[in-house]
């Protein structure tokens, strides 16, 4: 579900990118620039009112959008949830009229991106000190037009 910036809810958002995300790579959140995240769309996947997976995205053009900053609680992991937000994520930008979707996945990650229909753009790449991929899909595809 939508998660309104400067909420209650984006403050577990920030917590849960914090952990999953920063930390086990000796960052904190308090250190990446925030300041564009009001214009970005922010989405939560809660069980019951604990949040267990957020992601964001940020429209780029009508058609085209970047998700980033894709989280799942560590004990929530291989659980579904990740498959679960992406799936519903994607849902709601194709209501949006978005067309094509990209990220930039960490290289560990880059199979279950795969998996849900992302292909490889370019070379390997660093980011936040660690090897990422650009990937992308798009409603071309036929994974993003008719999905299970």
């Amino acid at each position: 579900s939508p998660i309104k910036y400067d909420s209650p809810h984006y403050e577990l958002e920030l917590s849960l990118r914090d952990e999953v995300l920063r930390k086990p790579l000796g960052l904190r959140i308090e250190d990446d620039d925030l300041s564009l995240e009001p214009d970005q769309w922010h989405f939560g996947l809660f069980h019951k009112k604990e949040l267990v997976a957020c992601v964001i995205a940020i429209p780029h053009s009508a058609k085209r959008a970047q998700v980033r900053q894709m989280a799942v609680a560590h004990q929530r992991q291989k659980t579904g949830c990740g498959r679960e937000i992406m799936l519903s994520l994607e849902d709601y930008l194709i209501s949006k009229g978005v067309e094509e979707i990209f990220l930039h996945a960490r290289v560990q990650v880059a199979g279950f991106y795969q998996k849900l229909g992302y292909h490889p753009i370019g070379e390997i790449f660093t980011e936040v000190g660690i090897p990422h991929q650009k990937m992308r899909k798009s409603t071309g595809d036929q994974v993003l037009k008719s999905r299970d």
